[in-house]
């Protein structure tokens, strides 16, 4: 059996101000021509389907048009949607008495029954059978993102390891010898992410890592959603990260992007084939170093970089995204406003100018002193802060000149404290 797998598709995204709607069109399109293509038994999108819980009606439509086109390219397939955090859980699955009639099957949330004289998870809501052609049955474990309020427990990760732990078990206990793949929205412990400028939403401290060694019982397979870079999930060689869509900050300029095509036999380990797509728009970062190099050379960059824009001043289809990193000391308004004028008579848009701050040596300005106490701050000549707060604002140190005129401003301001 077949399986497409993605997820983090945050539809109505602005990208540094730019309405991405076409882009997300452009990937739309790509995927319903890989279903025609594949012709797979199911389609899974594990969470982040929208990039906020209050979409624009016209990403709802295009989301609306893929599922229809979808069901009419491939009748028999099984789509099944789950939340991310960006979603919102009521929105996303109001329409799924409808949708499910048309092999839609949307989990927006946990829904609880009262057994036992108390409220308890439903899971068999979250467990959804698949048939092929072939009889072959596998079962789908649709785990939407796991909010406070269905995790109650001291531990939030422990709290998600339980549930899913727990929804397995159900789902083998209702369909035995059926194969297991689970789709879940979460942030696993050692999960690869940008360490600058990331556009996934993690909580600080790892209260939301979830821990995956040590689980024997797990599902056949699991994709997962929400970390945006294609990659294992460690300490498996079970599960995976299919990664976003598009990239969603320049930290992610290197990402690959695409789907997986899952394939579960009976009894073989599954397979997992990467179909790469290539976003409409690259992303650029220029000067690819962080070497200081002229203004000269910068423009000779963006020049060599682009093609100019089209007659009348129109983008192409497949513009860049630019992002210029220049050093703080050799930027004023006069050149950023030349920059933009360079930039925008190419087939580019310039989204941000980065001022890279040089390297510079505190340790040589205050000779190495080290702060560790109160005291020592109250000991500390106040001429060596004002000299290290000067090098990082303007990138190089005081004049002898300007260092006199600030002690002599400092002595009088003792002297008037004296008077």
């Amino acid at each position: 059996m077949r399986i497409i797998a993605t997820g983090d598709w945050h539809l109505g995204n602005l990208f540094h101000g730019n309405d991405r709607l076409p882009e997300h069109k452009h990937f739309l399109n790509w995927l319903l021509e890989k279903i025609r293509e594949k012709k797979p038994e199911a389609l899974l999108i594990a969470g982040d389907i929208f990039d906020n819980g209050n979409p624009s009606a016209a990403s709802q439509s295009a989301y609306y048009e893929f599922l229809a086109d979808a069901t009419a390219i491939c009748p028999k397939m099984q789509i099944v949607i789950t939340s991310g955090n960006h979603d919102s859980a009521s929105r996303l699955e109001a329409p799924r008495p409808l949708l499910s009639r048309h092999k839609v099957e949307i989990r927006g949330r946990v829904h609880r029954i009262w057994q036992d004289d108390r409220w308890m998870n439903d899971y068999d809501d979250l467990i959804i059978p698949v048939k092929d052609e072939d009889g072959m049955q596998i079962v789908i474990l649709a785990v939407p993102f796991l909010r406070t309020d269905i995790v109650q427990n001291e531990n939030y990760s422990k709290g998600v390891s339980t549930f899913l732990e727990e929804l397995t078990a159900r789902a083998k206990e209702l369909y035995p010898g059926s194969r297991t793949l689970m789709m879940a929205h979460m942030y696993v412990k050692g999960a690869d992410i940008a360490k600058a400028d990331a556009s996934e939403k993690i909580i600080i401290g790892g209260q939301e890592e979830i821990r995956m060694d040590g689980w024997t019982s797990h599902p056949d397979y699991m994709t997962c959603g929400h970390i945006h870079k294609r990659q294992h999930i460690r300490n498996t060689d079970w599960a995976r990260y299919t990664g976003s869509i598009l990239p969603m900050s320049f930290a992610e300029a290197g990402y690959r992007h695409g789907v997986d095509l899952v394939t579960i036999g009976q009894d073989d380990h599954p397979s997992v084939e990467f179909i790469e797509y290539q976003p409409q728009h690259k992303l650029i970062i220029l000067p690819g170093t962080d070497e200081e190099i002229t203004l000269a050379k910068l423009r000779r960059i963006i020049n060599d970089s682009f093609r100019p824009r089209q007659e009348g001043g129109g983008l192409s289809e497949s513009f860049d995204y630019v992002m210029l990193k220049v050093r703080l000391s050799k930027i004023n308004n006069d050149i950023i406003k030349e920059l933009e004028d360079l930039v925008n008579s190419k087939d580019a848009v310039l989204c941000k100018i980065q001022k890279v701050m040089p390297g510079i040596d505190i340790c040589t300005i205050s000779d190495n002193q080290k702060i560790t106490s109160i005291d020592d701050i109250l000991a500390r000549d106040p001429m060596d802060t004002l000299r290290e707060a000067y090098s990082l604002e303007f990138e190089e140190q005081m004049s002898d000149l300007q260092t006199q005129m600030l002690q002599e401003l400092m002595q009088g301001i003792v002297n008037q404290s004296n008077d």
